[in-house]
């Protein structure tokens, strides 16, 4: 056989196969398409602010604000018509009211907790998660409390305890710990159960780590820590089978999620996650990723709409069943378009 008739037919079999007979239409494509996102796979992130008829835009975040009872019922109602129908509260506290152990966090006249009983009472079929973390209360802006330079994790836990019981006793549906103290999960898990909330889960921020792109959300809370950093409780951004000790202890602690955050520089974490435990997988695209994708939009850099579809996309497909995102709403808007 000459060399000229072996590529001939070399060629002819490789041509059997044509993945583009696949891509050839809009039809085939949604036929063929691995992975698929909707609203139901989203949590709205939302930052609230007391007092009355306040909204006010988060500079380093184009599009989202600081709302008070009035307006955050508004938004929830708006969402809720676009079929986003899960939220997540976030604070931000005035300075007067933060001390050393955060105890405005559990307190009876917390705004936050009066705002998620009165959305819960209006509308009962949206779910609330909440955070549970000291650093929007407290003085430090740390997650835990300080002695003498250090975070003291055991001491911490009874605060967060008392944030989860205050917090399920206003309507939270989900606990969401964020303060990546060692065996929080357990603590929380067993407070609630001896206060009668066995049926509010708890979606662990398993994998957070120390990363970059948290800043627009500390402008946002005004809650950036005010000495060092949190780099001996969140996770090393090098590190990922370390991600697998703390999702296990998490899962044997009563997690009813794992989260991943941020999001986009840890799919491999993400995806690691899902393969290895049979609860859901969460992922918060985080306030720096959703400000750079808005920066090059304005600047005409990318398209706005194709990117925001490929970012959640690719969260999705690393393996998360439930995506915190602030383009939440965008994205409910854009598939009702």
């Amino acid at each position: 056989m000459s060399s000229l008739n072996f590529v001939d037919k070399y060629r002819t079999s490789i041509m059997l196969r044509r993945p583009r007979r696949n891509r050839k239409n809009e039809v085939i494509r949604s036929q063929t398409r691995e992975t698929n996102i909707s609203v139901d796979n989203l949590i709205f992130p939302l930052f609230v602010v007391n007092g009355q008829n306040k909204k006010s835009e988060v500079k380093s975040l184009p599009g989202q604000f600081r709302l008070s009872l009035d307006h955050l019922l508004r938004e929830v109602e708006e969402c809720m018509a676009l079929g986003v129908k899960s939220f997540d509260l976030f604070p931000a506290v005035d300075d007067s009211l933060k001390d050393a152990i955060g105890s405005y966090g559990y307190s009876s006249d917390n705004f936050y907790l009066k705002y998620i009983k009165e959305v819960k009472a209006r509308f009962p079929e949206a779910q609330i998660m909440t955070d549970v973390a000291m650093d929007p209360y407290s003085s430090d802006g740390h997650d835990g409390i300080v002695k003498d330079g250090k975070i003291l994790n055991d001491e911490t836990l009874e605060v967060l305890g008392r944030m989860s019981v205050a917090q399920a006793e206003a309507g939270a549906d989900i606990i969401g710990p964020s303060d990546m103290m060692d065996g929080r999960v357990e603590y929380i898990r067993e407070e609630l159960d001896m206060a009668g909330f066995k049926d509010v889960s708890i979606m662990s921020y398993t994998a957070k780590y120390a990363s970059a792109y948290y800043g627009p959300f500390r402008d946002a809370l005004d809650s950036a820590p005010k000495f060092g950093d949190k780099k001996s409780y969140q996770m090393d951004p090098a590190n990922k089978r370390e991600a697998l000790v703390e999702a296990e202890l998490d899962y044997i602690e009563g997690a009813d999620y794992l989260m991943v955050k941020p999001a986009l520089c840890y799919l491999d974490v993400i995806h690691m996650l899902k393969e290895e435990f049979p609860i859901p997988i969460a992922a918060y695209n985080v306030s720096g990723e959703y400000a750079m994708l808005k920066a090059a939009a304005q600047n005409g850099w990318i398209e706005h709409d194709r990117a925001m579809v490929e970012m959640l996309l690719s969260i999705k497909r690393a393996g998360a069943d439930v995506i915190l995102t602030y383009f939440a709403k965008e994205f409910a808007q854009l598939q009702k378009a």
